[in-house]
C-alpha cells in the first residue's frame, strides 16, 4: 500500500509540475500578446491625437526619428541628405496623416513606406547606385579587443558585407530593413508590397545564400553563428 502510495504521489507530483509549466507558458505568452496589443493601442491613440491636434504629431515624431534616420541614413550614405530626407519623411507624414487608415498595418509601416519612397525618389534624381553604410548596421568592436583581434573582425566584417553586396536588391534591402531599422516581418512587408509570411520565407532564403556564399568565403561554422543570423523579430 505505501509502495502504491509513493507511485501516485510521484505521478501526481509529474502531473502538477507539467500543468504548472503549461500554465506558466501560457501566461508568458500572455503577457507577450498583452503588451503588444498595448503598445498598438498606445499608437492609434497617439495617431487619433494627432489627426485632431496637429501640435500632438511631436510624440509620433520623438518616438520614431531615431528609426527613421537610421534607415535614411544606411540608404544615402551622408549625413546631409539624410537629414533632408528625414525632414521631408515627417512633414509629409504630418501633411497626410489624415489619409492614413488603421487596417491592421502599423502607423510605423505606413511611415517607412513614406520614408522608402522618398528615398527612391532621391536615388532615380541622382543615378546612383544604392549606398549601405554597412559597417555601421551591425558590428561594432569590443573595447577590449586586442589589435591583432581587431584587424582579424575587421577582415571578417569585410567578408561579410562583400557577400551581401553580392545579394540580389530585395534581399540586401531585407537585411538592412530587419538589422539596422529594427522593422518586423509585417511592417517589411507593407513596404515591399509582399506579405509578411512572403517576408519571412525570404529572410531564411537570404539568410540560407548569404550562408553559402560566406562558406565559399572560407568561413567556418563557428563563424557562422553569429547574432546577425538568428531571426530578429
Amino acid at each position: 500500500m505505501f509502495k502504491e502510495f509513493i507511485r501516485f504521489d510521484q505521478r501526481d507530483a509529474q502531473t502538477i509540475n507539467q500543468e504548472t509549466q503549461a500554465t506558466t507558458a501560457t501566461s508568458a505568452q500572455t503577457s507577450v500578446e498583452s503588451g503588444a496589443q498595448a503598445a498598438a493601442n498606445e499608437e492609434s491613440r497617439l495617431v487619433l491625437q494627432a489627426k485632431r491636434d496637429p501640435a500632438a504629431f511631436g510624440v509620433l515624431y520623438e518616438r520614431y526619428i531615431d528609426r527613421v534616420y537610421a534607415y535614411i541614413y544606411h540608404r544615402v550614405g551622408n549625413a546631409q541628405d539624410t537629414e533632408d530626407l528625414t525632414a521631408r519623411t515627417f512633414y509629409r507624414a504630418l501633411d497626410k496623416l489624415h489619409t492614413y487608415e488603421d487596417r491592421g498595418l502599423p502607423f510605423s509601416a505606413w511611415l517607412f513606406r513614406i520614408a522608402h519612397n522618398l528615398v527612391a525618389n532621391w536615388h532615380r534624381d541622382h543615378s546612383r547606385r544604392n549606398f549601405l553604410s554597412l559597417d555601421r548596421l551591425w558590428f561594432h568592436s569590443g573595447d577590449g579587443d586586442t589589435p591583432e583581434e581587431k584587424v582579424e573582425e575587421e577582415e571578417r566584417h569585410e567578408a561579410l558585407w562583400e557577400a551581401i553586396n553580392e545579394l540580389p536588391d530585395d534581399r540586401r534591402n531585407l537585411l538592412l530593413y530587419k538589422f539596422s531599422s529594427r522593422l518586423s516581418n509585417l511592417e517589411i512587408g507593407e513596404m515591399m508590397n509582399k506579405s509578411e509570411s512572403a517576408i519571412k520565407s525570404l529572410y531564411f532564403r537570404t539568410l540560407a545564400a548569404l550562408r553559402k556564399e560566406l562558406e565559399a568565403k572560407g568561413w567556418g561554422a563557428h563563424e557562422l553563428e553569429e547574432p546577425l543570423l538568428a531571426e530578429n523579430e
